[in-house]
């Protein structure tokens, strides 16, 4: 017996073997799933499968299964299971190839571009004579970074004021118009927004780009791949509506 097949237990003579073990990790959840690795882990898997055959054994003993409230809810899980059974055999047809991807990125490049962005930090201050003598400061060739860490009430001060990299309308309109009007490396006057007063630094901006075929051929796939089994279903369905009696009130 291989070691994938190893007998861990036996409950009145059902097996549980290490493969379902591993079966029943594979079926968790991912994050739950990595609190069970190693033997410790496993050991409790094992206990709890040990634990549900012997309700299933007590289940079955007692007769549950010919309860009126069994039968319903079992009749309930079987018209589900084999609704989405039906549903997966429906669109199992479907397939993507090559060809129509780079026809659907072709057609479709308006989609598949990178906006303009921009690499910029900032020190914001609540006073305007304030913002003024940071600014003449920096003109006078002060650090950008020591001051921001100095003065700047942004959290981003820890960051010595670095935003990142963020996309036309992702900031306040005022702060927004004027660092994408900026150029790589320039230090701006005062900004007043709602927040206070900003000097802007701009670090490096990023033109609209487009992404190449190789990027996003993964997401036109997807995309297409969705779109052929939806087809596939609805053509099952309205095949079905042919042959089965359907009122609609």
């Amino acid at each position: 017996m291989t070691e994938e097949n190893k007998l861990l237990a036996t409950v009145d003579g059902v097996e549980i073997h290490a493969s379902d073990v591993d079966a029943y990790l594979q079926s968790m959840n991912p994050q739950m799933a990595i609190q069970f690795q190693g033997e410790e882990g496993k050991q409790h898997i094992l206990d709890e499968l040990i634990r549900q055959e012997l309700l299933l054994k007590d289940a079955l003993d007692r007769h549950l299964d010919d309860e009126e409230e069994f039968k319903k809810v079992f009749k309930d899980t079987k018209h589900s299971l084999l609704k989405s059974y039906n549903f997966s055999k429906a669109i199992e047809g479907a397939s993507v190839s090559e060809e129509e991807q780079k026809a659907f990125y072709e057609e479709n490049k308006q989609f598949f571009k990178s906006p303009e962005s921009v690499h910029a930090a900032h020190i914001l201050v609540d006073d305007e004579d304030k913002a003024k003598d940071i600014a003449k400061q920096l003109n006078d060739g002060a650090n950008f970074e020591e001051l921001a860490k100095k003065e700047s009430t942004c959290p981003s001060n820890e960051r010595g004021g670095d935003l990142g990299t963020f996309g036309r309308g992702q900031m306040v309109p005022e702060f927004d118009e004027k660092v994408f009007d900026m150029k790589d490396g320039e230090i701006s006057d005062p900004v007043k927004t709602q927040f206070g007063y900003h000097i802007i630094k701009r670090i490096e901006g990023q033109p609209e780009e487009m992404r190449d075929y190789d990027d996003v051929k993964d997401e036109i796939n997807m995309e297409l791949m969705r779109r052929k089994q939806q087809e596939l279903y609805l053509n099952k369905v309205n095949e079905l509506e042919k042959h089965y009696k359907v009122e609609r009130k």
